[in-house]
């Protein structure tokens, strides 16, 4: 009950297709039974089941209830691919008329009888708690009618949002910061570095000899990255509504990634058992990983419910959403390179130092080990004789959570700039660097051969005009992107072209592949080009679109999505988009500029899109 991890393709094809081709099976059986003709005279196809000696149809809705009486057969054969009719064709949603319309409910959209509104304000210090509040200064406002202490934060209920929410704005708070108060961005890449240069680091891959000095006549190349904390920002604010009844019964109306863990969240909040809760699972405005394992904001509303003994429907403000997230890790990287004398790269080292989602989760890394935090670089796809990878994990009282494409966003980032950087300061074209690496990985260097041809690399530029390229494999699928952009003397930019060439295995509906890479590349580029959450007197400084803003239309570039699938397995299409772009795009402006940048959000370094 949960879609995350680019999964609903992959994940669910399998047993889908088993599920067609079953009650394919029991229909053509139940018409043949009706016929009393062998089963293998018949054929169906088009909702239509053709006894083909004597050309008498039947359609599936005549025989269905026949067929439902049937037992499944144990075994059933799929189709191969070049028998599919409706696999890999465009198919337009069935959703897109209402959602025009407004017709779809989200979760700020629930109303029930009886229902009250929640503001609610969290300990602005991560990992504190609530010391004491006034609820007398504002009990007596209009509209208000219960002030609700929770264990780390403190929330109005009253006749409307409008009326908590200002009630909340001014209610006198005190917090216990748990001696976090002090910490800032400084202190934060400080305890990074640390992480840098520790002897203690976990190695998650390694072979060859990576720490071998190179020749004489070769090349040492070394660089460090930063990757800084990123915020959700889903359109729709963390929302949901709860009643809780006298009887014990629990529901919720919650737009939530994982239905699973919201009942799991309102059981253990309202203390009942799971068969005592119903979730009703409304549309999102947005989860990309925030609305998954998290469910802050369900427990809240159920707690804030049973207080008030009616049913609540919590909304968090746009600075509430900003300033409580589960964030994407800020990182720090060092990579080291050895190159000979050709130009090959024999050998590469690369430390990644930055807190673990799994671990904040409640999940032990063995030994500091955590594999999802070296997604993209111990797993790397390149052939390089000498490699080493290792972790070195740095506990931060940000708490950190799954963001799309999770840790491979920041190091596809690290890794393709690296090797671009590598590239140009050994004289080599970037696109053709990479390629010589990739012989051992024929699907990779398909989706790069495949986005250079589409993108015209190596053509003549106009003027002021620049290139990048990058690749990443991820959730099963292999992407490669081409980033165009055209500078001005100012130091702005033009984003003007993405070109991006994914290979997902199989595809079900091109449309849906299409509407994700755009999808997932204009997430990408908002983050890569401005986003940054920063700490100061331990909590974050930005609250709204104004300080943490967003892409907008009139900067976003053309996309071209072209689907290369090599067909023999399913990969995801979600996240795989998204790491490719960072890199790309700082692979156009070190193009442009003659210096690799080492540090996000690109905005940060003077260079603004327009």
């Amino acid at each position: 009950m949960s879609t995350g991890g680019s999964r609903s393709v992959r994940g669910s094809q399998d047993y889908l297709r088993t599920a067609g081709a079953v009650a394919r099976e029991l229909l053509v059986t139940a018409a043949a039974a009706r016929w009393n003709v062998p089963v293998d005279a018949c054929s169906a196809a088009n909702s239509v089941i053709t006894h083909t000696p004597s050309g008498r149809t039947l359609r599936f809705g005549a025989v269905a209830a026949d067929a439902a009486k049937l037992e499944a057969p144990e075994q059933v054969f799929l189709k191969e691919p070049d028998e599919w009719q409706l696999l890999g064709t465009p198919v337009k949603r069935l959703d897109i008329p209402d959602k025009i319309a407004g017709k779809p409910v989200f979760g700020a959209d629930v109303v029930l009888p009886g229902m009250l509104h929640a503001a609610i304000n969290a300990c602005p210090v991560f990992g504190g708690k609530l010391k004491s509040y006034d609820a007398k200064a504002i009990e007596k406002r209009p509209g208000v009618v219960k002030v609700v202490a929770l264990e780390d934060a403190v929330a109005v209920v009253a006749e409307s949002w409008w009326q908590a929410q200002q009630a909340l704005r001014d209610l006198p708070v005190a917090w216990d910061e748990a001696g976090n108060g002090a910490v800032d961005a400084a202190a934060i890449r400080t305890e990074l570095e640390t992480g840098l240069a520790t002897d203690n680091a976990v190695v998650m891959a390694e072979r060859g000899k990576p720490d071998a000095t190179p020749q004489a006549s070769g090349k040492r190349i070394e660089a460090t990255f930063y990757a800084p904390y990123l915020a959700h920002a889903t359109m729709e604010p963390m929302t949901c509504t709860a009643a809780v009844y006298k009887d014990g019964r629990v529901e919720v109306w919650v737009p939530t990634q994982n239905a699973s863990a919201s009942l799991e969240a309102a059981a253990k909040s309202a203390g009942v058992d799971p068969q005592q809760v119903t979730v009703h699972n409304t549309q999102l405005g947005g989860g990309f990983g925030r609305r998954g394992a998290n469910q802050d904001y369900t427990e809240q509303a159920v707690r804030i419910a049973m207080a008030v003994g009616r049913p609540v429907k919590l909304l968090w403000s746009r600075e509430e959403d900003t300033q409580h997230d589960f964030y994407r890790p800020a990182s720090m990287a060092r990579l080291t390179a050895a190159v000979n004398k050709e130009g090959r790269l024999t050998g590469l080292q690369a430390r990644v130092a930055a807190p673990s989602i799994l671990t904040s989760l409640g999940m032990k890394a063995a030994d500091g080990a955590d594999p999802v935090a070296l997604q993209g670089i111990a797993d790397m796809f390149y052939s390089v004789p000498d490699f080493r990878a290792d972790y070195a994990l740095r506990t931060l009282h940000v708490p950190v959570g799954f963001w799309r494409s999770v840790n491979h966003s920041q190091n596809a980032y690290f890794r393709e700039h690296f090797l671009d950087q590598v590239a140009r300061e050994t004289g080599q074209d970037p696109y053709a660097f990479r390629l010589g690496m990739l012989k051992d990985s024929p699907k990779q260097r398909a989706v790069l051969q495949a986005v250079a041809a589409k993108a015209g690399w190596g053509k003549a530029l106009p003027a002021n005009t620049h290139r990048g390229i990058a690749i990443e494999s991820s959730y099963g699928s292999h992407c490669a992107q081409v980033v165009e952009v055209r500078t001005n003397d100012d130091g702005t930019f033009r984003l003007l072209r993405v070109v991006c060439a994914i290979d997902p295995g199989h595809v079900v509906n091109p449309d849906t592949i299409a509407a994700q890479v755009e999808s997932g590349i204009t997430y990408g580029l908002t983050a890569a080009l401005f986003g940054d959450i920063t700490i100061h007197k331990g909590r974050v400084q930005q609250g709204n679109f104004d300080d943490y803003p967003m892409l907008t239309l009139g900067q976003m570039p053309l996309v071209e999505t072209h689907i290369v699938a090599s067909g023999d397995f399913w990969g995801g299409i979600g996240e795989p988009p998204l790491p490719p772009v960072a890199p790309a795009l700082c692979n156009a402006l070190y193009a442009a500029t003659g210096k690799p940048v080492h540090s996000l959000p690109v905005s940060a370094h003077g260079m603004r899109p327009v």
